[in-house]
């Protein structure tokens, strides 16, 4: 265990991933709370929406219509936060005698943002779905990764394997971009109180021109730690925390899932390969399998956690699509999930005051978390309502 004395005192913790500090205030679990409340997550959907933008058959927003897919379903959004076509910008260079050039920089941004189904059926969530059922998405974003990386990335070999062996779903080709992009970032919002627009089971996949703030601080302190030490940082951290056994939710033969030493949300966790897989392309089809059955089991935990459908941001972290042999190689692939319920399912953590202002803060511990999570196991808890 860890000291005791940090189950009672304020200390802060080193998020090795960022080279950020976080404060965490354990007593603080003991106050009343007479703030703002969501209502839970309970409403039946049903299994076809004629009004959703996402269901197979129906219209989009702006007029397209849907296949009649059966799970997987991707198309470039029709609101797209970047795009590929735009009209052309040309910062000024930096200027000792232009204040303005030094203080208003600003860069163009370009990529391509695609929406990704995860099933047909309206109401159901990664929570309700088979780890079966989930491979077809791992299977639809290791096919979008490997067709928008680098003709000189050092794992097209992993790629083309990908590609050839993955099977092809019309429904989820998106193509190749006009231009190369440098990242590719997946993530799911999950539920209205995530900002959630569709309650449709669906992802996005944003690839875009430069590198994110989030992977290239993480890039870069993998990168410095493997020169430091000749060793992954990941790979050292997931080996710690299986020795530990005290942040571990659940672990399989490839992935390892974990409340990490330095999350910030009360139930976060990451999701990490076992060996070093550096992007979606290295995994076997039976790390595939794994993967997915990972994902399964963080989401129904998540759920049967307060008995309601669990709102969550997840994403994942892996090697950029254009990128140089030890960015490739120092990347290690792992997947965040990040939910704001704190005490119940009506209770939310807020990044606000001392957390805008000064640095984060977080009070049930991880380990106070992970044993939560590990006890949340089991069927589905909707499975023996119906």
């Amino acid at each position: 265990m860890p000291d005791a004395v940090l189950d009672d005192i304020s200390h802060r913790r080193f998020n090795p991933l960022t080279g950020a500090w976080l404060l965490v205030s354990p007593h603080r679990t003991k106050r009343p709370w007479q703030g703002q409340k969501e209502a839970p997550s309970n409403s039946k959907l049903p299994d076809y929406d004629p009004k959703c933008f996402l269901c197979p058959g129906n219209k989009r927003a702006q007029g397209d219509s849907n296949p009649q897919y059966k799970n997987t379903f991707a198309f470039v959004n029709d609101y797209s936060a970047v795009k590929e076509e735009q009209q052309a910008y040309e910062p000024a260079a930096a200027n000792e005698d232009d204040v303005a050039s030094l203080l208003l920089q600003a860069q163009p941004a370009t990529g391509r943002c695609y929406v990704l189904t995860f099933a047909a059926n309206h109401a159901t969530t990664l929570a309700d779905m088979t780890t079966e059922e989930i491979v077809p998405a791992i299977q639809a974003w290791t096919r979008i990764y490997a067709s928008h990386m680098s003709t000189y990335h050092p794992l097209k070999a992993q790629a083309a394997r990908a590609l050839e062996q993955i099977p092809v779903n019309p429904d989820a080709e998106v193509g190749k971009p006009k231009q190369q992009l440098r990242y590719m970032q997946i993530f799911e919002n999950k539920g209205a109180a995530m900002g959630c627009s569709n309650p449709h089971p669906h992802c996005q996949v944003w690839t875009v021109s430069n590198l994110p703030e989030e992977p290239a601080k993480e890039i870069d302190q993998m990168s410095q730690y493997h020169r430091s030490h000749g060793r992954h940082l990941l790979g050292d951290y997931a080996k710690l925390e299986m020795e530990k056994e005290e942040r571990v939710v659940w672990q399989n033969e490839s992935f390892l899932i974990v409340c990490p030493w330095w999350a910030f949300w009360p139930f976060e966790v990451l999701v990490i390969a076992k060996r070093h897989v550096r992007a979606l392309v290295d995994l076997t089809d039976d790390e595939t399998v794994r993967f997915a059955e990972a994902i399964q089991e963080i989401t129904r935990r998540y759920d049967n956690l307060f008995e309601t459908s669990f709102p969550y941001s997840s994403g994942i972290h892996q090697a950029p699509l254009d990128c140089a042999e030890e960015e490739a190689e120092t990347s290690w692939f792992h997947m965040h999930f990040y939910p704001p319920l704190l005490r119940s399912a009506t209770v939310r953590k807020f990044q606000v005051g001392y957390e805008l202002l000064a640095e984060s803060q977080r009070d049930i511990t991880p380990e106070q978390a992970a044993a939560k999570l590990r006890a949340c196991g089991g069927e589905l808890y909707r499975k023996s309502l119906q």
